[in-house]
């Protein structure tokens, strides 16, 4: 791979922390950038950034991306050649109470990224996008395709990333840097977010509370396991298009699993059962995620390797050491 210190974007963040964790493996000198707002328990990103800095190739960096100045001057400083752009504002709901929030970090902010990689002369921007760039769509026994409309975003969070991946386009197009954009598909594990729907329900569950089953149990999402995500992420980032070149990419598993599968999947691995009380569908949901990851695979022979049930054991494993049980 090409020298100089890999920049992380979002490093004390879910898959950040497990994205630069996996290039310290690999022998790569690893710089983080977060500012650890509290859009959760800042404890947890603490928790990460505790574990990245056992190693001695890994500095972290607090700071707030939308900072264009701070990003130039620290990809230039630090000699950067490649940039892993993960950092944002996440969330669908959130989206709508706080709509400025997502406007500085995931606007502001990727504009940020591309002027500093620009000026910087890096020589490969990866960056995350959303599957909820494709909208609400029904199940079709296909998957979601690159190639697929994205023109109808039903929430704010959505029309962020697909802002993010035109903006990729035109810097591509005008400054010659090579662009990999990265279409997630709902990560989960270990270290995940409170905010997502398995970790709140474990903690619900665990506490004798009920859960709120949105989309009264009809939705479906390509659930995906972090490590195949971080696999797959790895694998774009040392192929990187040609110059000028911008290209997405799905990243899922592939298999769309239903809500209430995935409830049952959880209540297996906890051992106890959850009262749940049924919800309609919430603004900006959608009813269903599924990856077609050919394209990707074509690339990197990227193939998820991880099934839902070991998966969530994993996390469970992780929760219960985490909350002392």
């Amino acid at each position: 791979m090409t020298s100089g210190p890999v920049l992380v974007t979002g490093a004390a963040g879910f898959v950040g922390m497990h994205v630069a964790e996996r290039l310290l493996q690999r022998g790569e000198v690893v710089i983080g950038v977060d500012d650890f707002n509290a859009y959760y328990d800042p404890s947890l990103k603490t928790l990460r950034t505790e574990r990245l800095e056992r190693h001695p190739a890994f500095r972290m960096v607090r700071a707030d991306i939308a900072d264009a100045p701070a990003m130039a001057a620290l990809v230039k400083d630090e000699g950067v050649r490649r940039v892993v752009h993960l950092a944002a504002q996440a969330g669908v709901r959130y989206s709508i109470e706080n709509p400025f929030a997502y406007q500085r970090s995931n606007l502001a902010g990727h504009l940020s990224v591309l002027e500093a990689c620009r000026h910087g002369g890096v020589q490969h921007l990866v960056y995350a996008s959303s599957s909820s760039v494709y909208g609400d769509r029904p199940l079709t026994g296909q998957g979601f395709r690159e190639d697929d409309p994205t023109v109808n975003p039903v929430s704010l969070y959505a029309a962020t990333k697909r802002s993010c991946e035109l903006l990729s386009q035109s810097y591509a197009s005008l400054y010659g840097f090579p662009q990999s954009g990265l279409r997630f598909f709902t990560v989960y594990g270990p270290m995940g977010r409170p905010d997502m729907a398995y970790f709140g329900f474990t903690e619900a569950i665990m506490a004798g509370r009920p859960i709120e089953v949105y989309g009264e149990g009809r939705m479906a999402r390509d659930f995906t396991y972090v490590d195949d995500i971080v696999d797959g992420v790895i694998g774009v980032l040392v192929r990187p298009p040609p110059r000028a070149g911008h290209e997405v990419y799905n990243i899922g598993d592939s298999h769309p699993v239903g809500l209430m599968e995935m409830i049952a999947t959880l209540e297996a691995a906890l051992g106890r059962e959850a009262v749940k009380i049924m919800r309609p569908m919430q603004p900006g949901d959608v009813t269903a995620t599924y990856a077609d990851v050919s394209k990707l695979s074509a690339l990197t022979g990227y193939a998820p390797k991880v099934p839902l049930a070991e998966g969530l054991g994993r996390f469970v494993a992780w929760w219960r050491d985490w909350r002392g049980l």
